[in-house]
């Protein structure tokens, strides 16, 4: 009861004209941003967090909540429309959507898509207020080797289950790591890294990180690969569902949000894996199995439904422990140490205000997003034909004016070409991003408590091992670090088997 009258305060607060505006404003940027292929949710926070400094709090956190969600409904447009999916979660709607377009069904893809994502948003968020509370109780009970523990599982986790290859994800975790190690040490007073630039002794604003290596990589990258000519955009048609289609949807709308809500709320989890999942259950549960690869509804409906599950799921973790899941929620952690706040255990203790009206902003503008979408998808589906020279020059233009806002100082411009540099080469030999953010926060994290568990056990280096959550979640780190060498030794025994089989059939 406790935590519904905290929400009904939440929508109290949120139910102004001015919140709501603000609201509108982040699903409006988060859908356009979406269906933009390549920009996606995070570059779009990023962007944006220096021109919010002027903003409370609580104002910004409604625009990025609604940026959050935006953007988990626009992937979907690209997806179906351009074969290009607007976001990574958005890959596998692309097997059927763009062929429910090409045989004149897009609007009708597009329909179950934007519902999907409403329901299977509104109980995700629903599933948030009640997970993270408890979640946050016991994080409580938690001493600096568990969340020692729990934060190297999450760059464990981040790093091995991101990108083509192992090597690529600790290759970006390490980039990261030495990255968020550059400045004043908090405990010795000596500078790391900064090679007597007096202006680095303060760190790399992790703003100017996420701005870098998401909006000027990004731009970098596709002007490097910009082709000539625009890619093809199938007509809408009319967004509406017949009966047959409603009937088709329902289910696989409940069972992905189902499967991508769990998925969202472990590190590394993500919404890749839950769509995909999604897609596989429908394929084998649906009586239309001859549909499947040349465009049935079901195969949009359920990955839909899990990707926007997920989105919400990722909360859980950022609010009540701190750990970011995602990009997304790796900048909107970096918007809150921004404000002065530190999400964890005691987040919804002293900002309790702040953290109810944002789940309470996500029921509106989830709410918003559909009412938004619907009417309006033949509209949204005209940002397509914007010229990439145009539309990057214009992101480079706010990058820059962002990363100087941050300290008024030019170097930070250096700064950011140097950071853009790396995000191109990072692209340009396919090493994932998310890990080297996630390891620029959680790596000063990871350290701030592992010096605090040595200094609570007098340096003795058993103090780093805590008790029986950190034993279980170093277990839970062994078994992720050692499991390719265990697939291997399976696969060889497999074959070993199948030949002795061979040679005695022979």
């Amino acid at each position: 009861m406790d935590n519904l009258n905290s929400l009904l305060d939440g929508f109290a607060a949120i139910l102004t004209p001015g919140n709501l505006l603000i609201a509108l404003l982040g699903v409006t940027i988060g859908t356009a941003v979406g269906m933009l292929p390549g920009l996606g949710t995070a570059m779009a926070i990023a962007l944006l967090l220096p021109i919010t400094y002027g903003m409370e709090p609580t104002q910004a956190f409604i625009m990025f909540g609604g940026i959050f969600y935006g953007g988990m409904y626009g992937g979907s447009t690209t997806a179906i429309l351009l074969n290009t999916p607007g976001q990574s979660s958005s890959v596998v709607t692309v097997l059927e959507g763009f062929k429910m377009a090409r045989n004149g069904r897009g609007g009708q893809a597009l329909a179950t898509a934007a519902i999907g994502s409403f329901i299977a948003g509104t109980i995700a968020t629903i599933a948030l207020v009640f997970v993270t509370p408890i979640t946050v109780q016991f994080a409580i009970g938690l001493g600096a080797p568990e969340y020692l523990a729990i934060m190297v599982l999450a760059l464990v986790a981040t790093a091995s289950v991101l990108g083509s290859s192992r090597i690529r994800g600790f290759a970006s975790l390490l980039v990261g790591l030495v990255i968020g190690t550059i400045g004043i040490d908090a405990v010795t007073g000596q500078q790391r890294l900064t090679y007597g630039v007096p202006e680095l002794a303060s760190g790399i604003d992790i703003v100017i990180v996420a701005v870098g290596a998401f909006a000027v990589g990004e731009a970098l990258w596709t002007a490097a690969r910009r082709k000539n000519g625009g890619d093809e955009i199938i007509p809408v048609g009319r967004v509406w569902m017949g009966r047959s289609d409603w009937r088709r949807s329902w289910g696989p709308w409940l069972r992905g949000s189902a499967l991508g809500f769990p998925f969202g709320a472990v590190p590394a989890g993500g919404a890749e894996v839950p769509t995909f999942l999604s897609y596989v259950t429908e394929r084998r549960l649906s009586k239309h199995k001859k549909e499947f690869g040349n465009g049935a509804i079901e195969g949009v409906a359920g990955p839909e439904a899990a990707n926007n599950a997920s989105a919400a799921g990722t909360l859980v973790p950022m609010l009540a422990l701190g750990l970011p899941c995602n990009a997304t929620a790796a900048v909107m952690l970096a918007a809150f140490q921004t404000y002065g706040i530190q999400p964890g255990p005691l987040l919804f203790e002293k900002e309790s205000a702040l953290v109810w009206t944002l789940i309470a902003g996500l029921f509106v503008g989830n709410a918003m997003l559909l009412v938004l979408n619907m009417p309006l998808i033949p509209l949204w589906v005209k940002l397509l034909r914007i010229p990439k020279p145009y539309l990057f020059a214009g992101i480079l233009f706010f990058a820059t004016m962002g990363a100087y806002a941050t300290s008024g100082q030019s170097f930070e411009l250096f700064v950011l070409l140097a950071l853009g540099l790396i995000g191109l080469a990072m692209r340009r030999f396919g090493i994932p991003m998310l890990p080297m953010i996630v390891g620029v926060i959680l790596g000063p994290m990871a350290e701030r408590q592992a010096r605090m568990a040595l200094q609570l056990s007098g340096g003795e280096a058993s103090g780093l091992l805590g008790g029986p959550v950190a034993w279980t979640v170093y277990g839970v780190i062994a078994l992720i670090a050692l499991w390719p060498l265990v697939s291997l030794i399976r696969r060889r025994l497999t074959r070993d088997r199948t030949g002795d089989r061979d040679a005695v059939a022979a």
